[in-house]
This record gives C-alpha cells, structure tokens and sequence, in this order.
C-alpha cells in the first residue's frame, strides 16, 4: 500500500503540467490504484475531480508560478519555528471570479485583533453615510437686554465621539470655547441670568429617512429632543409619516412605530420615561465655556445643569454651532492609527443611532443586524466589541475575504478603501513592506499579545485586485518575526 501512496504522490506533483483529459485519466487510475484487494485493510482516501483541478482551472488568468510558490511558502511555514506551534490562517481572493486562489485553515475562527475595525467602520458608513456629522449647538432663552440675558444658556449635543480631540481634524475645546465666546460678545451679551443647559438631541443636518428606535422625539426647528420612551405610546394615536418635512408650528412626537415598525408621529405624548442610555452631553464643554465667560469678564449668575428630559421646551433662539469632522475623514483616522477609542465610541453612537441606546449590547446589535443583512458569514463569528481589543473575537479569513470583496460594488467604498494604510507609506503599515508589496497593499493591521493579522486589499503586477486575509494566533518568537513572515508570504501574492 505504501508503494501505491507514492506513486500517487509523484503523480499528483505533475499535475499542474497536465491538461484536463489527463487529468481526468489519471484521476481515475488513482482510485483504481487505492482500492484495495479483497481482504487488504487501507486507509480511505477522497479525490474530487473538481478539487484536484480547480487551482489552474478556476485561476487561468493569474501566473501558476506566483501560485506555485506561496503554496510551497505555505508548506514551509507549517515547518518554520515561529509558526509551527501556532494556529493561522490565509486566504487570497479574486473578487470578480469569487474564487480563492490560495488558501489555507480558511473556515478556521482566529482572534482578529484590531482587523475587527473593519466591521465597525463599514458599519459606520453604510448605516450613517459618509458625510455624517454631529453638532453640538449654542442656543439662548428669554431676552437679550442692555447686554443681560435674562434666559439660559443651552449647549445641545449629539454625542460627538471626536469632540476637543483633535483626531480627524477635530477643534479642541480651546477653540470650541472661543468661538461660542465670541458669538455671545457678538450678541452684546455681558451677563447671563440664567444656567448653562446641557441636552442631548438628534440633529436633522444628517438627512436620514428614520429617527432612531425605542425613543420619542419632540421636533425642534434643528433637532429631535428626547421624552420618552417607545413602548409606552398609544397605538391608537400613531399617525404615518410620509415624509419628515420642516417644522411646523404644531408640537409633534416622532418615534418608530413597536406595533408597525415604521415611522409615525403623534401629536400628544403624556409619559415621561426613558429605559436607554443616551449619549453623555458635553459637560467638559460646558464648564470650560463658563469658566472663560468668567474669566473674560461676563457674568454668568446660574451654574451648569443637565435636561435628560424636556416634554415642554422653552423657545430658543440658535447662536452658532460647531460641527464634528465628516464621518469620512473619523473613519479614515480609526483606520490608519488604529484608533481604539474611536472605534468603541462609533460602536455606542452606532447603538445610540439605531436604537437610542449607547450600551455595548446595542452596538454589537447594530453592527450584527448590519452584517446579517449584507449576508456576512457567521460561521465562527463573534463580534464582542468595536476596537478588536477583546480575545472573545473571533472571525474566519474566508469570512473576511467575502465581506471586503463584497464592499468594492458600494458607492461609499472609495472612502472605506482610503481610510486603510497602504504597505511602506501610511499609518500602521508605514514602516512595513519596505521591499515587494510596498504600495501596492491596503490593508487594517491588528496587534494582541500573541496575535498578529492583516486583512484588506493588494494590487498585483499585472494590475488586478484580490482580497486577502492572513491571521496568525499563538506564534512563537517575536512580533518582528512574524512580520516578517508575513511580508514573505504576501509579497510573493503582489506577483499573481
């Protein structure tokens, strides 16, 4: 039997040399080969007539030398001492033929470290859009007279992830507080008779077709106010919207129906509770305002409050207004620095803007929901935060590969491949494939102790894109070790 074994072995090497009738001779004369004779125990063996042949005849248009070698580079890393203990993965894809050109532990769950970015941000984008902001707005109640407001100050915000950063070319809170400064000297305004009012609302600067879910929301001329939750209104005084136009004079409550599942209004609202929580307004902003209105000499009588609650709003008057960097330029930051703050708050505001919930189980929901309905490979999946930090994530290369191949037809995909570093030029991948691959590979790196993977898009030779995934978990050595590997293995996949 074992005789039989190597000759097969010997005749499978040559295979790719062969075109197809021999193939399929040879194919048969191998199962000939290892049926055993009467009485004769053998191990059982499965060739697949397709599984032999589908290396050259599913890849014809890609160099079967290129092919060869990271097949052989594969082989040999099972044996290398950093990888021969650990458990990883790779996949390269062709995204027009949807074919996997070269593969190995495919189907098999790895931590993805901070590749786990990528699910967040698409999310991000495709839920939210690209030129998503948040705002957070100066308004004023009651008068202006003789340079006394005789009313309160309100600061409504949205729940800006980015706010007195400076990531993504964010204002720091110096500058936010100089320009609402200025625009109340502007109004003549030397004291203030009132409090500082934080609150938080939905801005309608962001065109969107639905508010979000769970919470009723009071129409203002720029914003949604909340006062209560969903599950408490009267089925019976849901009226449909058609269309969500500018305000009218007539106090109305917005919410997505629980009964219908669409978005309806009502023109009377008597509860008042909330069961979500709701973006933190910003305080920090607040204090640091009125400490400079201090300083700078305007008098400010009241202190700093918060309205978690507002069912009968004073009017106000809008005095200025500071906008978050595009929701754009915030991804194309999370993704070339790898920014983990920035990722778990899109994850809550992503929560908070499809359920009125900034908890960690409402932004798994909306990341998940988002995935199952672009039919994202659950096989393995668990999704258990925003940033990648946590082991508890697990994702299949074959999965990734699918969902980034499936991201190239979207209209915002531009802006998603741009947001990732590309090989010895930008952000975490800046100091990488200094030698083949440089330039030509796009890609979100992720880091843990133990864990390195890379997963996005390389531009080959010969002008093609494939997607990839290479995920390595539990290697021995160190990270400049396993980098390097790394670099071997797709470098050699710029020349398919």
């Amino acid at each position: 039997m074992s005789c039989r074994v190597g000759f097969i072995r010997r005749r499978i090497h040559n295979f790719l040399k062969m075109n197809i009738v021999f193939k399929i001779f040879f194919v048969f004369l191998h199962v000939l080969c290892l049926t055993p004779s009467k009485g004769q125990n053998s191990p059982t063996v499965s060739l697949s007539l397709s599984s032999v042949i589908s290396p050259l005849e599913k890849n014809k248009n890609f160099n079967p030398s290129a092919i060869e070698l990271i097949n052989e580079k594969i082989d040999l890393l099972q044996k290398d001492p950093v990888l021969r203990n650990a458990d990883w993965g790779l996949v390269i894809y062709d995204p027009k033929t949807r074919n996997v050109i070269n593969s190995y532990n495919e189907s098999y769950a790895f931590t993805p470290a901070s590749t786990t970015k990528l699910l967040t941000t698409e999310t991000a984008v495709s839920l939210l859009g690209t030129d998503f902001v948040w705002c957070t707005q100066l308004e004023y109640s009651g008068t202006i007279e003789n340079g006394i407001l005789r009313g309160d100050l309100y600061l409504v915000g949205s729940g800006d992830p980015t706010l007195g950063t400076n990531k993504a070319g964010a204002a720091n809170y110096a500058s936010i507080v100089f320009d609402f400064k200025n625009a109340l000297k502007e109004l003549g305004i030397r004291e203030i008779q009132g409090n500082i009012v934080l609150q938080t609302a939905v801005f309608k600067d962001n065109l969107r077709n639905t508010l979000p879910e769970n919470m009723v929301w009071l129409e203002r001329e720029h914003y949604y106010l909340p006062v209560g939750s969903a599950s408490m209104v009267d089925p019976k005084k849901e009226k449909r919207v058609i269309r969500i136009s500018a305000q009218s004079k007539k106090k109305n409550y917005f919410y997505v129906s629980p009964y219908t599942h669409e978005m309806v209004y009502t023109d009377s609202y008597d509860m008042g509770y909330i069961l979500t929580k709701l973006p933190e307004p910003p305080i920090y902003l607040a204090n640091s305002l009125r400490q400079d209105l201090v300083k700078s000499g305007i008098v400010v009588d009241g202190k700093v409050i918060t309205k978690m609650l507002d069912k009968n709003p004073e009017s106000r008057i809008p005095i200025t207004k500071y906008k978050s960097p595009p929701l754009k330029d915030i991804i194309y930051y999370t993704n070339q620095r790898s920014d983990n703050s920035l990722a778990e708050a899109l994850l809550r505001m992503l929560g908070f803007q499809c359920f009125s919930d900034q908890t960690l189980e409402s932004g798994r929901l909306a990341v998940t929901e988002h995935l199952r309905n672009e039919k994202f490979d659950f096989s393995g999946l668990v999704y258990h935060d925003g940033s990648g930090l946590s082991r508890t994530n697990k994702v299949t290369p074959i999965a990734q590969v699918k969902f980034l191949s499936n991201l190239m037809n979207k209209d915002y995909f531009p802006d998603f491949f741009s947001s990732l570093p590309i090989a010895g030029q930008t952000g975490t991948l800046k100091r990488s494939f200094l030698g083949s691959g440089y330039g030509q590979i796009f890609a979100k790196t992720g880091t843990l102790n133990k864990v390195k993977t890379l997963a996005g898009y390389l531009k080959t030779y010969s002008k093609k894109t494939l997607v990839f995934s290479l995920m390595i978990n539990n290697y021995a050595g160190s990270v400049d070790q396993v980098k390097s590997r790394m670099e071997q293995i797709l470098g050699m996949a710029v020349g398919l």
